[in-house]
């Protein structure tokens, strides 16, 4: 698995404008919309879905990271987004850190060992602290994308 499998680069957003949780997801979930990976008339039901899954505790896992995902029938295949919040948004984050690197994974609910595959492979990314600096400092989608495309290995 590599991101160019798994991440929808048109969807892809450099200066999140959101300022809170379920802001952020929506304006994600938003750019899927946008980029045609999403149908419009299911963006309510993927945003409700990933907020239900924050109650079960934060996707947001420290070092300025979060890695919001969920499963929803509507969903054809497994797709990822990135976001960039360039002043931080309090995701109630682990380490009670701002978050600024956020991965969103949507995937069919038939497909458990694809999310698990692509969760662990973004994961094992953003333990890497040049990884997430790198990404940290891209101020647009090109940027973002050739940091992913440098460390897709």
């Amino acid at each position: 698995m590599k991101f160019a499998d798994i991440i929808c680069f048109e969807a892809v957003q450099a200066g999140l404008t959101a300022d809170d949780k379920p802001s952020v997801i929506a304006e994600l979930v938003g750019c899927l919309v946008k980029a045609g990976a999403v149908q419009a008339s299911d963006q309510e039901g993927i945003v409700s879905a990933i907020m239900k899954r924050e109650e079960l505790g934060s996707t947001g896992i420290g070092h300025g990271v979060a890695v919001p995902h969920t499963k929803h029938p509507c969903i054809g295949r497994l797709f990822a987004t990135v976001g960039i919040s360039f002043t931080g948004v309090d995701f109630d984050s682990l380490d009670g850190e701002k978050v600024q690197l956020f991965f969103l994974l949507v995937s069919p609910p038939d497909q458990r060992a694809e999310h698990l595959k692509a969760l662990e492979y973004i994961s094992r990314h953003l333990h890497n602290e040049t990884f997430r600096r790198f990404l940290k400092e891209s101020r647009t989608i090109e940027e973002i994308r050739g940091v992913l495309e440098e460390f897709d290995h």
